[in-house]
């Protein structure tokens, strides 16, 4: 009786921990967070399986986030700065790419880049509107100053006023 209390005690703790909630069923959410994890695992597996070295995964693998320096030219140039580098399609193109070609660097980096994203994507950190940093499809929230509710009228809005 105990240990099935605390298996359940621990798996909602688990379910708070990715969601922030208690009811996470299948949300969007849970379901992006826990992709992001199995292309986290799979990419770093597959790394290592195909003989990189460690040392390059260590030295790569917050390499993406220097893209969050374009937040000083505003946000809406840093929201889409960090989108580039912050999507599964250009590592999967450089990955395809090492591959045809036999570049094992190439895919190497590609897979590096692909387990970065996975892990931002399993603790929550998504791709970012131009409103705020804080403002992801993954938070559901908005920052100060920024309107509640649709992401998108939020950037509407920014648009509109020409806010940066």
């Amino acid at each position: 009786m105990t240990t099935s209390v605390t298996r359940l005690r621990s798996h909602t703790s688990l379910r708070v921990f990715i969601l922030g909630q208690r009811n996470c069923g299948m949300y969007p959410k849970f379901i992006l967070r826990l992709e992001g994890a199995g292309i986290a695992a799979v990419a770093t597996a597959a790394y290592f399986t195909i003989g990189g070295p460690l040392w390059l995964f260590v030295i790569l693998a917050l390499a993406p986030d220097i893209s969050m320096l374009a937040y000083l030219a505003g946000p809406r140039v840093g929201s889409a700065v960090y989108n580039a580098f912050h999507t599964y399609l250009a590592p999967g193109v450089l990955g395809a790419a090492g591959m045809w070609f036999g570049m094992a660097t190439v895919t190497w980096v590609a897979l590096i880049w692909a387990a970065h994203i996975g892990v931002d994507r399993a603790v929550g950190y998504g791709l970012k509107y131009p409103t705020g940093f804080k403002h992801t499809h993954l938070s559901g929230t908005t920052d100060p100053g920024t309107p509640a509710g649709n992401p998108a009228e939020a950037v509407s809005d920014a648009v509109k006023t020409g806010d940066d």
